[in-house]
C-alpha cells in the first residue's frame, strides 16, 4: 500500500475491464469495503491512470480490445516503476491453460467469471496484506542494513582509534627509551637492557663486554664551537658508534653528556676489541675539527673495555665499575685510545 495514500485506510485499487457493468459492480463492492478504486476501460487507460498514482493492487480482465490483459500484464511487469504492483486476473476463462499463462506472464493470483463477492474480497485482502508485509519486510532489511553500515562504520573508527593508541603508545615507549637528541638508547633503556642481559649471561654461562666511550676534550668543542655545533658533532658520533656493532642484540646508549655505553652480549675480548677498533676508525672518518682537542686536530674518542662471564653473586654494576676504571686509564694514558680491564 502506498504510505502516501489519503484515499483510503484500506487500499488503492485499480480495475481494468472493457465491460463498464463489470466494473461497475466491482467498484461498487470493493468500495463498500472501503477500499478507493478507480476504473480504466482498456491499456491506454489503465496507463494514464497507473502513471498518475501507482496503485496497491490491479485487477484485470483478459480479454480486451487492442491490449490483452496478458499483454498489458507483461508490459507492466517489464518496467521497473511498474514491476512490484501485484496483479489479480478476473476473467471469464477458465481453462488451466488460461490461468497458467495468467501467472506465468507474472499474475499473484486468479479469479474466474461469475465471481463470488466472499473469494473476491478475500483474495484482495490477502494480496494487499501480502504487499503491506513485503513493503514492512523491505523497510525492516532497509533498516537493518542502515544499522550494519552504522556498527561497520563504528568498528572502523574504533580499530582506527586502537590503531593511533597504539602508534602514541609506541611513540610514548620510544621517547620513554630513546635519547631525544641522538635517537640512541637512553640511560633508563640501557640499565633495564643491561640488567636483563646479564641475568640472561648468567643463566647461559655466555660473555658479556661492555664498552664506555667518551668524546675526547668535549667541553673544550662545546665552549669554542658552540653547543648547537656540539649537538650536531654528538649526533654525528652516535651514527658512527650505531654503524660499529653488527649484531641485533647489541646495544649503544647515550649513558650521559658525551658518554657512550655499548653492551655486547655472547662477546669475548677479541670481539670487544674488535668493535672498539670499528668505532675509531668510523669516528676517524667523520673528520669533524677539533682546534681545541690537546690529542688531536679532530674528534676522538676514549674507550673503556670490561668483559667476563657474569656469575649468579655478581652484579651488572661490578662490570660497569671495571669498564670506568678502564675509560679513566685510556684518558690517563693520553686519549684517543682503548684500554681493558677484567
Amino acid at each position: 500500500m502506498n504510505p502516501d495514500e489519503t484515499f483510503s485506510t484500506q487500499g488503492n485499487l485499480l480495475i481494468i475491464d472493457d465491460e463498464p457493468d463489470n466494473i461497475r459492480v466491482l467498484s461498487a463492492l470493493l468500495t463498500q469495503q472501503g477500499y478507493y478504486v478507480r476504473k480504466a476501460l482498456n491499456a491506454d487507460m489503465a496507463m494514464i491512470a497507473i502513471t498518475a498514482l501507482k496503485p496497491d493492487l490491479i485487477l484485470l480482465d483478459i480479454r480486451m480490445p487492442q491490449v490483452t490483459g496478458y499483454e498489458l500484464c507483461n508490459q507492466l511487469k517489464s518496467s521497473p516503476d511498474t514491476y512490484e504492483i501485484p496483479i489479480i486476473f478476473i476473467s471469464a476463462l477458465n481453462q488451466v491453460e488460461d490461468i497458467i499463462k495468467a501467472f506465468s506472464v507474472g499474475g499473484v493470483d486468479y479469479i474466474t467469471k461469475p465471481f463470488k463477492v466472499d473469494e473476491v474480497l478475500a483474495r484482495v485482502k490477502n494480496q494487499l496484506t501480502i504487499c503491506l508485509l513485503k513493503q514492512q519486510l523491505i523497510a525492516q532489511n532497509q533498516k537493518l542494513l542502515q544499522q550494519n553500515n552504522q556498527l561497520q562504520n563504528e568498528i572502523k573508527t574504533r580499530k582506527k582509534a586502537e590503531e593511533n593508541l597504539q602508534t602514541v603508545n609506541r611513540q610514548l615507549q620510544n621517547l620513554a627509551s630513546c635519547d631525544s637528541l641522538t635517537s640512541l638508547a637512553n640511560r633508563r633503556h640501557f640499565d633495564e637492557y643491561f640488567d636483563q642481559v646479564w641475568k640472561q649471561m648468567i643463566e647461559e654461562q655466555q660473555p658479556l663486554a661492555l664498552l664506555v666511550c667518551d668524546l675526547d676534550y668535549f667541553k673544550n668543542y662545546n665552549d669554542h664551537y658552540g653547543h648547537p655545533a656540539g649537538d650536531i658533532c654528538l649526533k654525528l658520533v652516535a651514527q658512527a658508534l650505531d654503524r660499529s656493532i653488527n649484531n641485533s642484540t647489541d646495544l649503544v646508549a647515550r649513558y650521559g653528556g658525551e658518554e657512550f655505553a655499548i653492551i655486547l652480549p655472547n662477546t669475548d675480548l677479541q670481539g670487544a676489541l674488535k668493535v672498539a677498533k670499528t668505532i675509531h676508525q668510523e669516528v676517524q672518518r667523520l673528520k669533524i675539527n677539533h682546534e681545541y682537542s690537546r690529542v688531536s686536530s679532530i674528534v676522538t674518542v676514549s674507550i673503556g673495555i670490561s668483559y667476563g662471564i657474569p656469575q649468579p653473586n655478581t652484579s651488572p654494576e661490578e662490570l660497569l665499575e671495571i669498564a670506568d676504571q678502564a675509560l679513566y686509564e685510556a684518558k690517563q694514558k693520553g686519549r684517543n685510545q682503548y684500554c681493558v680491564k677484567v
